[in-house]
């Protein structure tokens, strides 16, 4: 009977946890970070505060949940839909596609998440800067590892500079994303996606593989 207490008892703490985060990934794509209260959730979700206040210890504690729980919506909704393409082109324009969806369609209500939070801690120090540069070198890696596969399958110029390819779509990504929060508008993503697709049609060895238009 303990057993099945305890166990009652992690399944309950899981589940609030869940409901926690899940609405705190919303509120600090709108009003950052900082704008988080174990309190206010705890209210807000009609949770008991004593059960909040146990699940996280402090409000940094609150952060860095928030911010994993950010990068397990972002893997599932940017990076894992191109999981079954082979390295190349079509690959790298599908993840660029998603991101921009992504941003589009608002999985979370203020945009790109790490693009909205990442200016709070750019010039700051601590655990929080941390994990969001982490996040942030990981997403950077994934997006040249997807090109350098690409060029060894045969799919992207061997000579086009990786470095430079990623940081030029990963602009015009985000620029659409902050042109469409600040201005509630969303022609931007169009004008993304189509300069996107001009750009990777300069690396592509077959550009008869991307569409003719996004």
């Amino acid at each position: 009977m303990a057993v099945t207490h305890t166990d009652g008892r992690i399944a309950r703490g899981n589940e609030t946890r869940r409901l926690v985060l899940a609405r705190a990934v919303d509120i600090a794509s709108v009003n950052g970070l900082e704008g988080l209260s174990l309190g206010q959730l705890a209210t807000e979700l009609q949770l008991s505060k004593s059960g909040v206040f146990a699940l996280f210890g402090s409000k940094e504690d609150l952060q860095l949940a928030t911010v994993r729980a950010a990068v397990s919506i972002y893997q599932e909704r940017v990076v894992q839909p191109a999981r079954d393409l082979p390295p190349g082109v079509k690959h790298l324009w599908q993840v660029c596609g998603s991101w921009l969806d992504y941003s589009r369609t608002r999985v979370f209500p203020g945009g790109c998440f790490f693009y909205s939070v990442s200016a709070e801690y750019d010039a700051r120090s601590g655990k929080v800067h941390d994990i969001l540069a982490a996040a942030r070198t990981n997403w950077i890696a994934f997006l040249e590892q997807s090109v350098r596969e690409g060029q060894v399958a045969g799919g992207i110029d061997t000579e086009a500079d990786v470095p430079q390819l990623v940081f030029e779509l990963t602009a015009l990504m985000e620029m659409a994303n902050a042109e469409s929060v600040l201005h509630d508008e969303f022609t931007s993503y169009d004008k993304a996606a189509k300069a996107i697709l001009n750009r990777l049609r300069g690396v592509a060895t077959d550009p008869t593989e991307l569409p003719d238009s996004p």
